[in-house]
C-alpha cells in the first residue's frame, strides 16, 4: 500500500488585499478572469486537493500562469495560503508557528529553484554546506554531509571550485547537492531545468531518476515541458488558470485526457515516441530467488502453488537470469533435470528507461513477457505484449 507523504486539501491563493471578498465569488461559480474584472485581485490557486506518495516524483506542469509555481511555493509556505489545508505525515502545516515551519523545513522540505542561486565567493562544497549552516550544523559535520551529496551528483572532484569554473549542468547539480545535503525528505524544484541546454537539461533530467532510485525522496517537480514530464513523471498534474484539472500516470493522461484543455498538451503526441518500458511495466510477476539447494521439483512446486505462468528466477542482487513454465521443468526433469535447462530461449531484460519503439522487435518473438529492469539491473516488473499493443493503439 503506498503511503500519502503529502498531502493538499481545498488549497486556495488569492493574490489581493481582500482576498475573502474573491473566494466569496469563487463559491458563486466565477471563474478567475471575472473575479479579476470584480475585484481586481488575481486567483493563483483555486481549490487545489491531491496527494503525493511516498518515494514517487510528482510533476506538476502547465502553461505560464496557470498557477503552478504559486502551487509548490503553498508547499512549503513560502507563500502563505488563503485557504485550505497542507499534511506532511499526515501533520498539519497550514497553521503551524514561524517556528514549527523552520522545523519542518530544516528536517523535512527542501526546494531547488531555477536560478541556482549559487554564492560565487564560495567554493562548490561551502555553497552545497549552505542549507545545513543556516540551521546552526556544525561546520564539520556541514562539510562531510555536503561532500556526500557532491559525490551523489558526481561533482566531488570539483569540491574546491567556484561557480564560476563551472558549466550550468554542474552549477545546477550543486544546487541540487545543497537539497541533498540537508537531507531533506521532500524536495520541491520549481522548473529547476528549464535555464539549461536542451543537451545538458536531458542529462540532468537522467541524474534525477537516477538519484531518485538511489534516495527514494519524494519529489514535487515544476514543469511547463511535456517530454520532461513524461521522461521523469511517476504521475502528472496538469493545472489550467489555478485549478488541477487532471492527475494520473503518463500513460492514463495520454490515453484518457479530460478536458480539450489537457488533450492539447498531447496533440500530435504518439505513444510510443514518449512513453518508455517503466511507464508500461506491469509490477504483479511471480519471481523465486534462485539457490543452489534449488532444483526443478522445488520450483514446479513454488509455481504450481502461485497464481502465475511464468516464474522469474533471480541473483542474490535481484537480477533475473532465467524464465521458467510448469511445461519447461517437467520437460526438464524428463531429461537431464537440470534448472537451467528448463529456462525458456529468447529471453532478454529491457531496461527500463528503453522507448516503447525500441521494445516492438524484441516483444513480438518474446515467448513469454519480458523482465524489465533498473539501471542496477534489478527487476522491476515485467512487460507483456497485449499491455504494448495496447498502448500502441490509438483508440
Amino acid at each position: 500500500m503506498k503511503t500519502v507523504k503529502l498531502k493538499a486539501e481545498n488549497l486556495y491563493k488569492v493574490f489581493g488585499d481582500q482576498p475573502k471578498k474573491a473566494l466569496a465569488l469563487i463559491n458563486q461559480g466565477l471563474d478567475k478572469d471575472q473575479i479579476f474584472a470584480q475585484t481586481g485581485h488575481t486567483l493563483g490557486v483555486n481549490k487545489a486537493s491531491f496527494e503525493v506518495y511516498e518515494g514517487e516524483i510528482f510533476v506538476v506542469m502547465g502553461l505560464s500562469g496557470s498557477g503552478k509555481s504559486t502551487l509548490v511555493r503553498l508547499l512549503n509556505r513560502l507563500i502563505e495560503p488563503t485557504a485550505g489545508q497542507i499534511y506532511i505525515d499526515n501533520q498539519e502545516i497550514s497553521q503551524m508557528s514561524a517556528k514549527q515551519l523552520r522545523q519542518i523545513r530544516r528536517e523535512k522540505i527542501s526546494m531547488v529553484f531555477q536560478s541556482f542561486a549559487l554564492l560565487p565567493h564560495m567554493s562548490v562544497v561551502d555553497n552545497a554546506a549552505f542549507g545545513l549552516s543556516l540551521d546552526g550544523c556544525d561546520k564539520k559535520m556541514a562539510l562531510v554531509k555536503a561532500m556526500q551529496a557532491l559525490e551523489q551528483v558526481g561533482l566531488a572532484a570539483y569540491a574546491h571550485s567556484y561557480p564560476a569554473e563551472l558549466s550550468g549542468g554542474m552549477q545546477q547539480r550543486v544546487g541540487i547537492a545543497r537539497a541533498l545535503a540537508t537531507g531533506s525528505e521532500i524536495m520541491l524544484m520549481d522548473e529547476a531545468f528549464s535555464a539549461l541546454d536542451p543537451l545538458i537539461r536531458t542529462e540532468m533530467q537522467d541524474e534525477l531518476v537516477k538519484l531518485q532510485e538511489k534516495n527514494r525522496r519524494t519529489i514535487i517537480f515544476i514543469s511547463h515541458d511535456l517530454d520532461e514530464a513524461m521522461r521523469i513523471g511517476d504521475r502528472i498534474a496538469i493545472m489550467e488558470h489555478g485549478n488541477i484539472v487532471q492527475i494520473g500516470t503518463p500513460e492514463e493522461i495520454l490515453r484518457n485526457p479530460a478536458t480539450e484543455y489537457v488533450e492539447s498538451f498531447f496533440k500530435g503526441v504518439s505513444m510510443s515516441e514518449v512513453l518508455s518500458a517503466k511507464h508500461l511495466i506491469n509490477k504483479k510477476f511471480f519471481s523465486v530467488p534462485k539457490k543452489d539447494s534449488q532444483g526443478t521439483q522445488t520450483i514446479s512446486r513454488l509455481l504450481n502453488e502461485s497464481d502465475y505462468d511464468y516464474a522469474y528466477l533471480t541473483n542474490s542482487e535481484k537480477t533475473p537470469i532465467g524464465v521458467v513454465t510448469m511445461e519447461s521443468l517437467h520437460n526438464a526433469r524428463q531429461s537431464t533435470d537440470r534448472l537451467e535447462d528448463a529456462f525458456l530461449d529468447g529471453v532478454s531484460c529491457i531496461d527500463a528507461e528503453t522507448p516503447i519503439n525500441d521494445i516492438i522487435g524484441t516483444m513480438a518473438e518474446a515467448p513469454c513477457p519480458l523482465p524489465v529492469v533498473n539501471e542496477h539491473k534489478q527487476m522491476i516488473g515485467i512487460m507483456t505484449r497485449a499491455k504494448l499493443l495496447k498502448a500502441l493503439d490509438p483508440n
